[in-house]
């Protein structure tokens, strides 16, 4: 069995997780992984994969969702996102996949909402899905271009609304993540009622950060772990920490798009308590989406729709639990990820797992005692 922080006696901050400690313990909210574990025959690897995240139980289409974003640092790429910073809407699936496959994980979700739709006008049907990427080319023949329609499929087909697996699966297979096999990870916090009592949920995909900067509950355990085999290795050493992280945070808390702007804003506090953020080369890109508000109006080119609409908001004097919130989240989503991750080889490289041993033993040289 996979332990996670908490399972260790690690606790980040001092919120409380929801009780699957994921993202899909905001309502509604499911994922699935399709995970591509490969040897060709002229001997290159395959370590590749989609996930796929679902906002919504139904077609986010029909029932958008107020969406914000910030970028840290921007080497990376995902579509989508700039009808999310105009209109302030999130109305699609969300996929995490390699940097060479976002163009084969848009079409088919797509064709895959479009089949949804046998009844829809194509003189005016558009989709524009979010797909998140980061570089996995080290352990993965990224350039064989490996992921197909049907592992999309696969993906969609496999959201359940459970706790979403972790570490090298999905489009966090052939990921590395301070320079131990990293990958998908997922957390989240349960506001207190004297908060509001909502759920913050993240997940990410850890492809960042360099050993020597790892932090765990903010100790520096990345420079008692240098003993273990890095990736990275002669002539790659400097390549350390070239890679990126993405990252998704839910609320069900009635959230403004300026509102889930800022909420995006605070994943990078969770990425720097864990050691990462400070790379030219990383692709730092995170998105924010709230389902507190269930009625807002879907496109509507007869513009027969109703000139104004209600919508709830949470009042800004407010807010902050839920900033904390998400830092927590995506602080415990990264370590999560590496606790989970385990070796993967691939054309000639090895990420080394963080196994719970070492992690315990290095927390422990740096003063740390358990909280259980």
């Amino acid at each position: 069995m996979t332990l996670r922080t908490r399972d260790l006696g690690i606790i980040i901050g001092h919120r409380k997780p929801g009780l699957l400690n994921a993202i899909t313990d905001v309502a509604g909210i499911s994922v699935g992984h399709s995970t591509i574990n490969e040897i060709l025959p002229n001997g290159s690897s395959v370590r590749t994969g989609v996930t796929i995240i679902e906002p919504r139980p139904e077609l986010t289409r029909f029932s958008p969702c107020f969406a914000g974003v910030h970028v840290l640092n921007g080497n990376g790429d995902a579509t989508g996102l700039e009808w999310i910073r105009e209109a302030g809407l999130l109305t699609s699936t969300i996929a995490f996949t390699n940097t060479h496959s976002v163009g084969i994980v848009r079409d088919t979700l797509i064709a895959l909402e479009r089949e949804a739709l046998p009844q829809q006008d194509d003189s005016v049907y558009w989709c524009m899905p979010v797909v998140m990427e980061t570089y996995d080319g080290l352990l993965n023949d990224i350039n064989g271009f490996h992921v197909k329609e049907k592992h999309v499929r696969e993906a969609k087909s496999n959201v359940h609304s459970g706790i979403p697996e972790e570490g090298a699966v999905g489009g966090g297979h052939g990921m590395i993540c301070h320079e131990f096999k990293g990958g998908i990870g997922t957390a989240s916090r349960q506001l207190h009622e004297t908060e509001g009592g909502w759920i913050v949920g993240a997940i990410v995909q850890a492809n960042h950060g360099q050993r020597e900067n790892l932090l765990v509950g903010g100790y520096p355990v990345g420079r008692q772990l240098s003993e273990i085999h890095s990736p990275f290795k002669s002539q790659l050493a400097k390549s350390a920490g070239l890679g990126s992280i993405v990252v998704v945070i839910a609320t069900d808390a009635p959230l403004l798009p300026h509102q889930c702007a800022r909420l995006a804003q605070r994943a990078s506090i969770g990425v720097a308590r864990t050691g990462g953020g400070t790379e030219n080369s990383s692709g730092d890109i995170f998105l924010a989406f709230s389902t507190g508000n269930n009625n807002l109006p879907v496109a509507d080119y007869s513009r027969q729709g109703n000139f104004t609409i209600p919508v709830n908001m949470v009042n800004d004097d407010h807010i902050s639990s839920l900033f904390s919130a998400a830092a927590e989240a995506v602080e415990e989503s990264i370590i999560n990820a590496l606790l989970a991750a385990k070796t993967v080889e691939g054309n000639g490289h090895t990420a080394e797992e963080l196994n719970s041993e070492q992690l315990l033993a290095a927390l422990q040289v740096c003063g740390w005692t358990s909280s259980q």
